[in-house]
């Protein structure tokens, strides 16, 4: 099963149309929002492959990416974007996704990019440079590299932290005890380089591509 998240019912329906000719799927399922995606994931069955719009109505930047493979650690996402840049390419695949595909790609780019996550491979469009270690937006590609060195479950409690739960919420929640919630925040201080959680959370949301639109 292949699901799409996207709010564009004509770009929904396109899609599937061209996934159940090219790639032979017979279960294309589709959702508006991100919440609603992860409650597909969450009662199955489970998707063989995502793709994701990049700018949904409850998404910021690398939120949506970050929260599916938190909660499908094994499934590859494949995120489309009217906005095509190459930092902002660089960024999404930096943080973990399997290909990348501008919305007005020929309906061939769409097949390649999901035909190459389904295999375990990466697609980047025709003509993407990655920008060099030492351009300008390394900082926020730090970010995004910290980001990635969190643990699954980490990232699931650093998502609640963003949320405002305190840590007792967050382990009745993820079914576990406060102690254990408490060594995740701490590892998750440590690896983000913060102080406290409200630098955790400054850090998290600074993994965005708001200062790359601007320019």
């Amino acid at each position: 099963m292949i699901l799409v998240i996207d709010d564009h019912p004509l770009f929904c329906e396109a899609l599937q149309m061209t996934l159940s000719e090219t790639l032979g799927q017979p279960q294309i399922g589709t959702a508006a929002t991100l919440e609603t995606g992860l409650d597909a994931l969450r009662s199955g069955p489970m998707a063989d492959a995502i793709v994701l719009d990049l700018n949904l109505p409850d998404v910021a930047g690398l939120d949506g990416l970050t929260r599916l493979r938190n909660m499908a650690p094994g499934v590859p996402v494949v995120v489309v974007s009217s906005m095509v840049d190459d930092r902002i390419i660089a960024a999404v695949m930096h943080a973990g996704a399997a290909g990348f595909v501008p919305k007005h790609s020929p309906r061939e780019a769409f097949v390649a990019a999901i035909g190459a996550a389904l295999q375990g491979g990466h697609y980047t469009p025709e003509g993407y440079t990655p920008p060099s270690a030492t351009a300008p937006d390394g900082a926020e590609r730090s970010v995004i590299d910290r980001l990635s060195d969190l643990t699954p479950q980490q990232g699931r409690i650093l998502a609640l932290v963003c949320e405002g739960y305190l840590n007792k919420q967050i382990a009745y929640e993820l079914s576990i005890t406060e102690t254990t919630v408490k060594a995740h925040v701490t590892a998750i201080l440590r690896k983000l380089g913060a102080q406290s959680r409200t630098q955790a959370v400054r850090i998290a949301n600074s993994a965005s591509f708001a200062e790359i639109l601007r320019r």
